[in-house]
């Protein structure tokens, strides 16, 4: 008996320099998912291509097919993370979605860090951090209100999939565009203008911000270590590239690790689904309240 399946995955997928099959996008969409979660649609097949056809180009590959080769096997771990990077983009900016800093600075903020002023503990968790602006962001916004807060247990964990936006992060240090939505005051007084190599005005994190955020490289849909909860967790925009049951699975997980009446921030294109909402209480522009005191 004919093996349609069989057959009907043979057929070219894209045609170019290099021939991707319908085969090689199911082996490519399927590693992906099952090594980070991210979900990539048929209708995505070019973008696949467009994108890998690099790789292929630089690991000197005669195709698709001995691309996959690699990604499969053992021998392919590190390359399955540059595939992943090379399929997602990280798009950010500080003080992206700049309304969930100002319920940080009006509502959030203010009693933690008059406790963390008593001795207290501050967590912020920014999960799906790229390359650092977001979790800056937040510290920039408690420096602004404290700026004392490296000196107190105030803390905010930036955490990625992707080691290079890890490092990048880590780092520290930002072209002059990229730190444009910076209010001037604060970029003088937390960041400092340095030149590169080639004489290119940068701007460096203090080791205030630097002492406030810790980055971290954490799978989502793997193992969390960290033992404490949090007040807040910001990953927004980073569940688009998931499926719903991973996306409320992951949903449902943050609550584990919030503390009572901690805050969840997602972004602008995302809506909380499934039972999650049990716990989690939309109060705002993509901001909810974890209403379940004491653990889901």
């Amino acid at each position: 008996m004919l093996n349609t399946r069989s057959r009907t995955l043979d057929r070219p997928s894209v045609e170019g320099e290099f021939l991707l099959t319908e085969a090689d996008f199911e082996t490519i969409t399927r590693v992906l998912h099952e090594d980070a979660g991210i979900l990539i649609p048929p209708s995505k097949t070019t973008l696949v291509y467009s994108r890998l056809a690099k790789r292929l180009r630089t690991l000197g590959l005669a195709s698709f097919k001995d691309y996959c080769a690699l990604i499969a096997g053992e021998s392919g771990a590190s390359e399955r993370m540059t595939m992943m990077a090379a399929l997602t983009t990280n798009v950010t900016s500080f003080f992206r979605e700049n309304h969930h800093f100002e319920h940080l600075r009006s509502s959030l903020l203010p009693p933690l860090l008059a406790e963390a002023k008593r001795g207290g503990r501050v967590r912020i968790w920014s999960a799906g951090c790229s390359n650092g602006h977001e979790p800056y962001s937040i510290a920039l916004t408690i420096l602004s209100m404290m700026p004392d807060a490296a000196n107190h247990d105030v803390r905010v964990l930036a955490s990625d999939i992707d080691p290079n936006v890890v490092g990048f992060g880590h780092a520290g240090v930002y072209d002059e565009d990229a730190v444009s939505a910076v209010p001037d005051d604060l970029r003088r007084r937390w960041m400092s203008e340095v030149r590169d190599g080639s004489g290119t005005r940068r701007f460096e994190v203090s080791e205030e911000m630097r002492t406030i955020v810790s980055f971290r490289e954490l799978n989502l849909i793997g193992d969390w270590p960290m033992k404490g909860r949090f007040n807040a967790i910001f990953c927004r925009n980073v569940t688009i590239y998931f499926d719903q049951p991973t996306r409320e699975r992951i949903w449902r997980r943050f609550c584990d690790y919030m503390q009572p009446e901690a805050w969840l921030y997602i972004g602008h294109s995302e809506r909380l689904t499934g039972a999650c909402q049990s716990f989690l209480s939309y109060e705002g522009t993509t901001a909810y309240r974890f209403v379940k005191g004491g653990g889901a």
